[in-house]
């Protein structure tokens, strides 16, 4: 039968397909390794068209862009910082000593030689160590080889997220097929930042260690090679004990690497790494703060090297951050947190500057940024305005109760001397005198007063501005103190000498179409003033303290409400320090007066700086002897001046002197809050 079919089998349905044969072993992974390369190359494909449309421009490999450096040199031209970034002309790799770029390899990239500027085992191993300790805030590996290092700090920008990376990783590749390994290391040497402005293997050694990097030792190329992994936390100059430590970590991978042998490794450790000490002491960086935004406005922004001549005295500057950094820790049990140190000369050249304790840890420039209430140290502007008003330091007045409106001033003792006169007032920085004699002369007089001698802060006119209830800076203070230290002259305070190029080309020059000296305090009122402000230092005031014997010193303490600010500014011929303490919360200390860590910080701080400045008497200090008068006189300008032409509706016959000394008054400690 032709048509029969098999038994089993409907019609319609097909015949039974033979058993597939089985892929041998070989076959087999001929197969999935054309599988898996087709979507490797499908992969490679796709990850190039999405990362590789905006790489950057890769032609201007050896190109550098960089921010002119800025020397800033002291008034004697030793050198004080550097600022800017700094370059060196490339170094040869086979010029450098073997363990220099071993160190590199050996704590950077271990496999460096081996891998094709990736390695996946790395990044493998860093992405299983970021997830395991992810929250635990602490830092995260990167997994980035060398060229992956150059590769970023050439073309790209230090931010963290996915397409950076993978670019990264594309330009490494890159690197890799267009240089040898030797190139790419000399370009990363070369090219990468190692803190403290210094581009590059030489001039990063150049800067931290004053030395070729030729000449660099086993120990100082392992504490560069440390500074990759952050140059700012294992920086050499604010972490010496971390970076110390980082240090020896690299010299041990180097050992694990058979790059040195354990004796090398413990030589280098047994041998002390000396860095710059211009780097090292760190002195002076608030005043190079200040400068450098200076010389931005004097010349505009730098395209060139430039050279800064400035004011400074490196060695009164070293004394002012010593004795400022002492004052403050040994009053630190009275709640002092914080302080700053101005000291300039009679023309106005600012000789040292502090800002605070520790730049490191903080960069905040009390100096000028902080405006803080001058409490009794303002008064020698009431004082200035009463005696260009007429009055005289021996002019009569009484220590007791006022009220003027609604504002009642006291005394720090709550107590009351009676009858005393001017000069025995300003020496004991008594606070209804000066709240009185405001109020008289006027405000608006005395605040004019201020500003004519150098104070540039807006002054407000309210009674307690007497007692100081004005934010000034402590340059301000010193400026505005200094036609008292120079016959009367103003000096405003300034930085900067002159701006030169690199090549010698003078850009500015203060000395330069400089106006004429211009007097702001006449006599007597100079000699007066002067007079008083001695009796605060040298006759038993509120600045005893701040004395230093065998020299014509004058000055005034200041003390705020809540004792929130304590100052001392003092000066001698042609010289004035000013010097403030307080916390940068503004809460108050213990109980802190200008006459107490203030004062003290001054004596330090001068006792150093006088046989240095060879300083001359208070000019001007004198009263000129057609000024001096009788005691009839003296009491009757006291009558003139209580009666006539003031601000006070009060009025009260004029008192006798009183001939008690001031410990008999009941003479309080130390200057008084308002």
């Amino acid at each position: 039968m032709a048509n029969a079919q098999p038994p089993g089998r409907g019609r319609g349905e097909r015949p039974p397909r033979p058993p597939r044969s089985r892929r041998s072993p070989l076959q087999a992974l001929l197969y999935w390794t054309l599988v898996v390369g087709v979507w490797g190359v499908i992969f490679v494909v796709a990850f190039f068209a999405v990362f590789a449309v905006d790489l950057p421009d890769t032609s201007r490999l050896y190109d550098v862009e960089r921010q002119p450096s800025i020397s800033y040199l002291d008034r004697s031209g030793a050198l004080i910082a550097v600022r800017g970034s700094q370059y060196a002309p490339p170094v040869d790799l086979d010029r450098l000593p073997p363990y220099v770029p071993k160190a590199f390899i050996a704590i950077e990239d271990r496999w460096y030689y081996w891998h094709f500027g990736f390695n996946p085992w790395g990044i493998v191993r860093s992405g299983i160590y970021n997830i395991q300790h992810k929250g635990q805030g602490g830092p995260l590996r990167g997994g980035s080889t060398i060229t992956q290092q150059l590769a970023r700090n050439l073309f790209l920008t230090p931010s963290q997220n996915y397409r950076r990376k993978a670019q990264e990783l594309i330009l490494a590749v890159w690197l890799e097929a267009k240089f040898s390994k030797k190139q790419i290391l000399e370009l990363y040497l070369n090219r990468v930042y190692f803190g403290a402005g210094a581009y590059g293997i030489e001039a990063a050694s150049q800067r931290y260690f004053g030395k070729p990097a030729s000449q660099l030792t086993l120990g100082e190329s392992a504490l560069l090679a440390g500074i990759m992994k952050g140059p700012s936390r294992y920086s050499p100059v604010a972490s010496t004990d971390r970076a110390a430590r980082r240090a020896t970590v690299v010299l041990n991978e180097m050992v694990e690497a058979h790059f040195i042998t354990p004796e090398q490794r413990a030589e280098a450790i047994r041998t002390k790494v000396r860095v710059n000490p211009v780097l090292a002491n760190q002195r002076a960086q608030y005043f190079t703060d200040w400068a450098d935004e200076q010389v931005r406005s004097l010349v505009g922004e730098p395209t060139e090297d430039l050279v800064v001549e400035t004011t400074l005295d490196l060695p009164l500057q070293a004394s002012a951050e010593q004795a400022l950094r002492r004052g403050v820790e040994a009053a630190k049990s009275q709640g002092v947190e914080q302080g700053a140190l101005v000291s300039i000369d009679g023309e106005g050249r600012v000789r040292a500057y502090v800002g605070g304790t520790n730049y490191l840890q903080t960069q905040f420039d009390r100096a000028t940024m902080a405006r803080r209430q001058a409490g009794s140290a303002f008064k020698p502007f009431v004082y200035l305005t009463a005696m260009e008003a007429g009055r005289t330091p021996e002019t009569p007045v009484v220590d007791e109760p006022i009220k003027i409106g609604n504002w009642e001033p006291h005394n720090y003792t709550n107590r009351y001397l009676g009858p005393i006169t001017i000069a025995e007032a300003l020496k004991e920085s008594i606070n209804t005198v000066a709240a009185r004699l405001a109020n008289e002369v006027g405000t608006a007089n005395v605040a004019a007063t201020a500003h004519r001698l150098g104070i540039t802060s807006q002054i407000q006119l309210d009674p307690s501005m007497a007692l100081g209830a004005v934010e000034v800076s402590p340059l301000e203070m010193a400026q505005a103190y200094a036609p008292f230290s120079n016959g009367g002259y103003l000096a405003r305070a300034y930085g900067i000498e002159r701006i030169r190029t690199a090549g010698g080309r003078v850009l500015y020059d203060h000395n330069v179409d400089r106006p004429r000296p211009q007097a702001v305090i006449g006599q007597p009122a100079l000699a007066y003033m002067v007079t008083m402000m001695r009796a605060v230092v040298s006759g038993g005031g509120t600045g005893g303290r701040a004395n230093v014997a065998g020299y014509d010193l004058a000055g005034k303490t200041g003390t705020t409400s809540d004792y929130r600010d304590a100052w001392f500014v003092g000066y001698t011929g042609g010289f004035v320090t000013a010097v403030w303490v307080g916390k940068d919360d503004n809460k108050p200390m213990k109980r802190v007066t200008g006459g107490g860590a203030p004062a003290g910080i001054w004596k330090d701080y001068m006792t150093a700086a006088l046989p240095r400045l060879k300083v001359e008497p208070i000019p001007g200090g004198e009263i000129p002897e057609e000024y001096r008068q009788s005691p009839i006189d003296q009491i009757l300008q006291g009558v003139a001046g209580l009666f006539g032409g003031g601000h006070d509706d009060t009025q009260a016959s004029p008192p006798p002197v009183d001939t008690r000394s001031p410990a008999q008054r009941q003479r309080r400690p130390d200057d008084p809050p308002f």
